[in-house]
């Protein structure tokens, strides 16, 4: 007798796997590089929205990297969002995240640049991360404060960055905002073993993204949960889905903040997927958890 794998049952956001389903088979990343890019885009296109009203955006380059700057028909703030997008490393661009950047920089009143990191297989780990800290300390030098957000690996790669900022005493970062993050959590335990099976991402998935990345194991920027030490980090904002096997990096690394004196709001959401970002328009729970997104990027760029 087959045992079900836990899914949720909120009628949005099992519609919204159903779409995800048909454009990104649930074993994509059996095939070729060139296809799952292919794939992805297409997923992405399928959710893309309108963007707000008056938003202006532009693409540029800062040094050798692409940069993509949003700026809102009301600036309320002089800090900088900078977002890093999810894809495993491997997929996803400053196209895969357009209407999701744009919508945030319009909730926080705050302009924000999203950073067309390198991907692999074509460059491996630290490629990532060393785009993302160029662009932070390009922004940082401006005399600027610095929102860090990412989701998934984009997330890993916002927590990394927050880390090498620290250690390299650069001031000016108010923020990190990690959303269903991939911290270097243990393949082996909780819920990469509860939730290997989930819809939308798997156990094998993640250890497959690994894998292509080829980041050291124990590295603390590479799998921040690994830092020997997490005090004197910006204050965070982590949200993870309950149907994730990602989703114990986040409790765990919210707990180890909390534990070193670093100001944390979390949250859990009860009926969301991996990927639940894009079914913001079409799930509750997904419009909730969005909603409470934005509204921590925009507290951090007020301060």
């Amino acid at each position: 007798m087959s045992v079900q794998p836990p899914a949720p049952t909120e009628r949005g956001i099992l519609q919204f796997l159903a779409i995800c389903d048909s454009f990104y088979p649930p074993d994509a990343v059996q095939a070729s590089i060139e296809q799952q890019r292919h794939w992805y885009d297409a997923l992405c296109a399928r959710f893309d929205r309108p963007l707000p009203p008056e938003m202006i955006f532009a693409d540029g380059m800062l040094q050798r990297i692409p940069i993509r700057r949003y700026r809102p028909r009301k600036i309320s703030t002089r800090t900088i969002l900078l977002y890093l997008h999810g894809g495993g490393f491997v997929v996803g661009s400053l196209e895969s995240h357009h209407a999701i950047c744009a919508e945030i920089a319009d909730f926080a009143g705050a302009e924000l640049v999203s950073v067309d990191y390198r991907l692999a297989p074509e460059y491996r780990w630290p490629a990532q991360t060393d785009d993302g800290f160029t662009v932070s300390k390009h922004l940082l030098s401006a005399n600027s404060k610095v929102v860090l957000i990412g989701d998934s690996a984009g997330a890993n790669l916002a927590a990394g960055l927050a880390l090498r900022a620290r250690d390299e005493g650069l001031s000016g970062v108010v923020g990190q905002v990690l959303i269903y993050p991939a911290l270097g959590g243990d393949l082996a335990a909780g819920s990469y073993v509860e939730m290997a099976a989930a819809p939308g991402l798997t156990t094998a998935d993640v250890a497959y993204y690994r894998e292509i990345l080829q980041a050291p194991a124990g590295n603390e920027i590479a799998e921040p949960l690994q830092a020997a030490s997490l005090a004197g980090l910006p204050p965070a904002f982590i949200t993870v889905a309950h149907f994730d096997p990602l989703r114990d990096d986040g409790r765990q690394y919210a707990a180890r903040l909390t534990a070193e004196g670093v100001e944390v709001w979390f949250r859990e959401e009860p009926q969301m997927v991996h990927a639940w970002l894009r079914a913001r328009h079409m799930s509750e729970g997904a419009r909730d958890g969005f909603r409470a997104v934005c509204e921590a990027i925009r507290r951090f760029a007020a301060a």
